[in-house]
C-alpha cells in the first residue's frame, strides 16, 4: 500500500484539532470570532485593523494603523507557531484608495520576504476611525520528521 505524505497540521493522517487564537480584543467576544484559527496546517488570520489592543486606541494616521495591524497579525501568527514569512495570501481593505500607496513601504517591510498573493479592495470598514484592515492566510511549515 502506498504511503501518502503527511501535511503540516496532520499527524499520521489524523486531522489535528482546531485551535482558536485571541488577541484579547473585546470585539472578538462581543461579535463572536477569533483573531486567528489554526486548522490542518493553515493559519487563517481575521481582518486586522490598527487597534492597539493593550490600550484599545487607534492612531488617526493610516501608516501607523498599517504598522499596528501587522504587529497584531505577527503576534497571532507567533501564537499559532507561524511567522510573517509563512503568509501565502493577503487581502488589504481600505475605505480610501488614496491611503494605499503610503502603506506600501510598511507592507514591503513586513511581507517582502514572503511575497504572498495579494489583493487590495476599497470598502467601508466597521468604524470611521479605521483606515485599513488586513487579512492573511499562512501555511505552517512541516516540522522535522514530517513530509
Amino acid at each position: 500500500m502506498p504511503t501518502l505524505p503527511v501535511a503540516p497540521g496532520l499527524r499520521y493522517g489524523v486531522v489535528m484539532a482546531r485551535q482558536h487564537i485571541s488577541s484579547g480584543s473585546r470585539f472578538e467576544a462581543e461579535i463572536g470570532y477569533s483573531r486567528a484559527v489554526v486548522q490542518d496546517g493553515w493559519v487563517f488570520v481575521s481582518g486586522t485593523t490598527g487597534y492597539d489592543y493593550a490600550t484599545m486606541t487607534i492612531a488617526p494616521d493610516v501608516v501607523a494603523q498599517c504598522e499596528q495591524a501587522f504587529r497584531n497579525m505577527d503576534a497571532a501568527l507567533r501564537q499559532a507557531g507561524a511567522g510573517m514569512d509563512d503568509i501565502v495570501r493577503a487581502t488589504f481593505i481600505l475605505p480610501d484608495r488614496a491611503d494605499w500607496p503610503p502603506c506600501w513601504p510598511v507592507v514591503k517591510r513586513w511581507l517582502g520576504g514572503a511575497r504572498p498573493a495579494a489583493t487590495m479592495l476599497v470598502a467601508g470598514l466597521q468604524s470611521e476611525a479605521m483606515r485599513i484592515e488586513i487579512e492573511v492566510t499562512a501555511r505552517l511549515r512541516a516540522t522535522e520528521g514530517e513530509s
